[in-house]
């Protein structure tokens, strides 16, 4: 038959986990990991510990398939526990778990926990066990655990280890003050703008042009270049294709239908005049007539619109007809030539129009009309045609029917191409993406079947044999290699000029002399300067006010002065703000490291042991 182109159940969440700064941080600590997960069958109960606190084969089981969740939401296709192995998810999983059961272990020997008035005040804030009336709903705390398979006892033991947890976390992570040298140094390096202008040269800045090369050096340079001409490994297909395209001229045409169309699609050919308009409402005739006096006055009315707090997108209508306007229609429409008009009664009030722009109206006749619908018309026919013969394709194949055949008998173009996988390529079957797929995906041994295209065609094929790479004979490359031998003649000397414009630039000589230049008054280091390598903004943060600095890159080659050096503002709102951002992930990034070596102490101090067998048994569990 042809071919056509192509709950995870929600987890509670801890007010004292949302508050943390390690969850912020995103560490690795799964809370509740057991609610979701049915239990672990068979008889291993422990896939290792930590210290005196086992690592249960449920709670490994949950945060693997979570994690194999998570993964396979990001990369938009679902994977397997094996996937997730060859990913080294496992290992992710297994670090966390260690992570957490680390801290249980410490809190237990500490006898840190939470009282049952805690377990519960968490419990019934829970969104998963609210009813009807948003209060607690035992009936559906009930029931989401034992369709979960867990017990009360289970879950709500889960709630206290990981609030005992938090508890813990919080003592180590919390508390941690950025230094105020360090936050003032990266504010300073952050903050600091800097000036430059770009003088970007091309063929027509050279003193002299580029000679025209001899054979001998179009030669030399296809040699030293092969690579760049040679044809890349191809697989040569031989495909039959019925395009809607190329049968669509011999489908009829029926007269009457086409003027059914063209009437049925009449504004489309028949546009009213519109015209490009601004309004700006006022509350009363008062301040409108005030406005107006001010315009009259030689006031701008870009100033009425500041005034009114507004900004020009804000009042834009847009392109507009007569009957968009109501009653401002006759006076907007009634001035020939670009103005203002008003102030005049609008359904939102009195209002002054600025007309931008007048959009003359325009008509195509039917018979203008006619060739292009007629076209639409053939293409449809054509497809619904190509549909027909799927069948009969299909049959053909499936009889043991050649490519050769379809083109005997069912009327399709039978043609050959190199497939370059990858590549665009040249010809109209390969802009085809059911095609490229299928021939990306075809081998030798493959019978061919009949794969419908996205707009309606149909195509058969087979692969008839892999062509290797090769270089391209001069002769026949010969108009790439002067294109090419000419981009990088130029390249060469436009980077010979650059050299001797900068030695000018040093010297005294403007900038500006040498051509036009951009000038970018202020950027930061984040900065985007729109066509420039992306090592040109970073570069000028290297300089010295003054400097002159030749960037190049693909098809770039350009001389840059680094105009202004600009340190940080060191006082306002905005500076205040980021120098508070900038603290902040100071103390986050303190505490994640202080976090860090806690818990990779707490681990040392208690010892881990690990049974393989027993993870291995999971990830069976899991396929």
């Amino acid at each position: 038959m042809a071919k056509t182109p192509d709950l995870e159940t929600k987890k509670p969440k801890s007010k004292a986990k949302d508050a943390a700064v390690w969850v912020l941080m995103g560490m690795l600590i799964i809370g509740l990991g057991g609610f979701g997960v049915t239990n672990f069958g068979g008889g291993i109960t422990s896939i290792g510990k930590v210290g005196d606190t086992e690592i249960s084969t449920d709670d490994y089981a949950a945060a693997f398939r979570q994690q194999l969740s998570s993964f396979s939401q990001q990369i938009g296709q679902q994977i397997s526990a094996q996937e997730g192995i060859a990913f080294g998810l496992d290992r992710q999983v297994l670090q966390g778990i260690i992570t957490r059961t680390a801290l249980d272990n410490e809190a237990h020997r500490l006898g840190l926990s939470v009282g049952d008035a805690v377990v519960a005040a968490q419990l019934t804030s829970m969104d998963q066990f609210k009813g009807a009336s948003g209060g607690f709903d035992r009936e559906a705390y009930r029931f989401t655990l034992e369709r979960n398979n867990l017990t009360e006892a289970e879950f709500e033991s889960n709630i206290r280890r990981d609030l005992s947890r938090s508890l813990l976390q919080g003592a180590v992570g919390g508390g941690f003050a950025a230094p105020a040298a360090v936050t003032d140094t990266l504010y300073r390096w952050v903050a600091e703008r800097r000036g430059m202008s770009i003088l970007r040269l091309g063929e027509g800045d050279l003193t002299a042009p580029v000679p025209e090369p001899t054979e001998a050096e179009l030669k030399a340079f296809h040699e030293a270049n092969i690579a760049t001409f040679t044809k890349p490994e191809a697989k040569r297909i031989t495909y039959a294709a019925l395009l809607p395209e190329t049968i669509a001229k011999d489908q009829p045409v029926d007269e009457a239908l086409l003027k059914k169309l063209y009437e049925d699609r009449i504004e489309e050919f028949v546009v009213p005049e519109r015209r490009l308009v601004e309004r700006l409402v006022y509350p009363d005739q008062a301040a409108a007539d005030a406005a107006k006096a001010r315009l009259d006055a030689g006031e701008a009315f870009e100033t009425l619109v500041a005034d009114r707090g507004l900004t020009l997108d804000a009042i834009d209508l847009g392109d507009v007809a007569r009957d968009d306007l109501g009653a401002a229609a006759e006076a907007v429409f009634a001035i020939t030539e670009p103005g203002i008009v008003g102030p005049v009664a609008s359904d939102l009030g009195p209002a002054f129009f600025r007309v931008n722009a007048i959009l003359a109206a325009e008509e195509t006749t039917f018979e203008e009309a006619r060739d292009a619908l007629a076209i639409e018309l053939q293409t449809d026919a054509a497809r619904r045609a190509i549909a027909d013969q799927v069948e009969t394709v299909d049959d053909l194949l499936a009889g043991g029917a050649s490519l050769e055949d379809l083109a005997k008998d069912a009327g399709m173009t039978l043609e050959t191409v190199d497939y370059v996988p990858g590549a665009p390529g040249d010809s109209t079957i390969e802009g085809y993406p059911a095609f490229r797929t299928a021939a990306e995906a075809v081998q030798a041994e493959d019978f061919a079947e009949g794969i419908v295209l996205e707009d309606g065609g149909l195509v058969a094929l087979r692969l008839d044999e892999v062509v290797p790479a090769a270089p391209i004979p001069f002769d026949e490359a010969r108009d790439a290699v002067a294109a090419a031998w000419k981009t990088d003649a130029v390249t060469k000397a436009l980077s010979a000029r650059a050299i001797e414009i900068k030695a000018e630039i040093e010297a005294g000589a403007a900038i500006g002399s040498f051509g036009i230049v951009d000038v970018t008054p202020e950027i930061a280091r984040d900065g985007f300067v729109e066509g420039v390598p992306e090592t040109l903004v970073p570069d000028m943060f290297t300089l010295n006010e003054g400097d002159v600095k030749i960037v190049e890159g693909p098809g770039f080659v350009a001389v840059v002065r680094l105009d202004r050096v600009m340190p940080a503002a060191t006082e306002g709102e905005d500076a205040a703000a980021l120098k508070g951002a900038l603290s902040t992930q100071l103390e986050q990034a303190i505490a994640t490291d202080a976090f860090n070596a806690f818990t990779n102490a707490l681990t040392d101090e208690a010892g881990i042991v690990l049974d393989q067998a027993a993870i291995n048994a999971v990830h069976a569990s899991l396929q």
